[in-house]
């Protein structure tokens, strides 16, 4: 069997896909550049392509169903940026490839300790080498109350991570889970979580439901000073409501691991480039704000399993046997 991979990064995956191919006995086309209507002949001949966080539209889907092409891996948890109605229509099998939850969990919990203790602050100041204290005092997280919006696998051990902290933990998921019930974490509506938590960290899936959860009348309802960490999907959060929080202060910091819009712009050096997406630009410029370029997920183990998983899923499909990976 043959499969195409797209976004091949040459530092960290390529040894890793040769080494699981081999393995798996899978023949491998690897191209370093997200998949497009003029690279898509690579896939002739393969039922697999392999990809990331690129978008792959109707048309798109369309062209390599074309070209023989009858399942989409994405080496990511998420899949919004895949049309699955498309998908469907041209009967190609879309599925992901979910890692372990304690990297992006680990990382959330680095943006709230960062946010709550105005860090980008420090280290800027440290690196120009003023060492004042005006602006920079800080909040311990005992004194607060840190509210979790979705409570899946990422969600439930960013509560567990912070329940050594003696802050309050309140919680909100569509499905409530009943081990976060039993450890003694209550549920609440999403009014009671904007107008209770201090800082709010986002763990849900982006659907058509949720898109812009975190909005203007959603800010307006929450405390004064409220922080808002994002390591799930920057559409959960609607860029222009949180830059007019920001600047009038009724937000008083965020770490955004994900914003709005970021296809094309994540992973490739743009440092000469004017940016294309207006809001991450002044996102970045606020003393207040930490932004990095969706990478919470970015850990060894995260990259061996992706690729690992990603390729068994594509050999699972071709053997027409049951496969865990595939998007129901």
């Amino acid at each position: 069997m043959k499969v195409t991979v797209y976004n091949c990064r040459e530092f960290d995956e390529k040894e890793l896909f040769v080494k699981y191919g081999k393995e798996y006995n899978i023949e491998l086309v690897l191209c370093p550049d997200a998949p497009d209507k003029e690279n898509a002949s690579l896939a002739k001949g393969s039922d697999c392509i392999d990809i990331i966080t690129s978008k792959m539209p109707a048309d798109l889907l369309e062209v390599f169903a074309s070209y023989g092409v009858k399942y989409v891996t994405t080496r990511t948890i998420g899949y919004d940026h895949i049309d699955l109605a498309a998908a469907k229509k041209l009967g190609i099998t879309v599925a992901n490839a979910p890692y372990g939850p304690c990297g992006v969990a680990d990382y959330a919990v680095m943006l709230i300790l960062m946010t709550i203790r105005k860090m980008k602050r420090i280290m800027e100041r440290t690196n120009i080498q003023d060492y004042t204290l005006k602006g920079i005092q800080g909040r311990e997280l005992k004194d607060l109350t840190v509210g979790i919006i979705g409570t899946g696998r990422i969600g439930r051990t960013v509560l567990k991570n912070l329940s050594g902290f003696g802050c309050k933990l309140i919680a909100y998921d569509i499905y409530e889970n009943e081990e976060v019930k039993n450890s003694g974490i209550p549920y609440v509506t999403l009014e009671e979580m904007w107008q209770q938590a201090d800082v709010i960290s986002l763990h849900a899936p982006l659907t058509e439901d949720n898109f812009h959860l975190i909005d203007e009348n959603a800010i307006a309802k929450m405390k004064n000073g409220v922080m808002i960490v994002n390591t799930a999907r920057g559409g959960l959060i609607d860029s222009q409501a949180l830059i007019a929080g920001i600047e009038s202060g009724k937000v008083g910091g965020a770490g955004l691991d994900v914003v709005e819009n970021e296809f094309g712009l994540y992973y490739y050096d743009h440092k000469s480039d004017i940016l294309s997406n207006r809001e991450l630009a002044i996102l970045r410029g606020f003393p207040n704000v930490t932004v990095s370029h969706h990478m919470a997920f970015y850990t060894d183990e995260c990259v061996k399993t992706v690729v690992r998983d990603s390729l068994l899923g594509c050999r699972l499909f071709v053997e027409g046997k049951e496969n865990p990976w595939e998007v129901k």
